[in-house]
């Protein structure tokens, strides 16, 4: 629940920040819908928020709230969107060695090609470690389309979305194990 909050608390001095820089005001309304939280948990991260001294909140008339980031809250955005793209490196790392080895290795078993089924973020990078490694690279987004088109030459990698299903035996990954692993890894 911290990490949580604290990501909420991230989105919603960003989205200030963006409003003001467009100046257009956003209310606690349109910030709770944002974030993705109830109107009451908005109220209260945007009063924790005015107590750390990273928003200011001015009242215009009865039924309009102005809120702005301050300097501190200004570098909070800057502190923490640092940390997120050091996280963000990391694991784009972690899934590209990772994807390479799995491909290095079907290619030292004489695998000729590569199916990735479904829509994955990963895709980019299992594409590249064909190509690096000369395996030839089809994308489906249809199980069947997969099972049919690949013989024991190809492995069928699934994306995230797709559930380990026990019947599926041979040559074949699930990224969903992969990105488990690595969330695993930053706990």
């Amino acid at each position: 629940m911290v990490n949580q909050t604290i990501d909420t608390e991230y989105i919603i001095l960003e989205n200030i920040y963006d409003s003001g820089e467009r100046n257009s005001a956003l209310r606690q309304r349109d910030l709770a819908q944002i974030a993705g939280t109830s109107l009451g948990m908005t109220n209260s991260i945007l009063k924790r928020l005015a107590q750390k001294g990273w928003i200011t909140i001015k009242k215009l008339n009865s039924r309009n709230i102005q809120y702005a980031v301050t300097l501190e809250g200004i570098n909070e955005i800057i502190h923490r969107s640092y940390h997120y793209f050091k996280r963000t490196i990391k694991n784009a790392v972690f899934y590209k060695d990772s994807l390479e080895e799995v491909i290095r290795s079907a290619k030292a078993r004489e695998t000729a090609a590569v199916i990735l089924v479904g829509v994955s973020d990963l895709d980019f990078i299992v594409e590249h470690a064909c190509r690096h490694y000369g395996l030839s690279f089809l994308k489906t987004t249809e199980s069947e389309t997969a099972g049919k088109a690949g013989g024991q030459n190809t492995l069928r990698i699934y994306a995230e979305s797709i559930s380990e299903n026990s019947q599926d035996a041979g040559n074949c990954l699930y990224l969903s194990r992969l990105v488990m692993k690595q969330a695993a890894a930053v706990r």
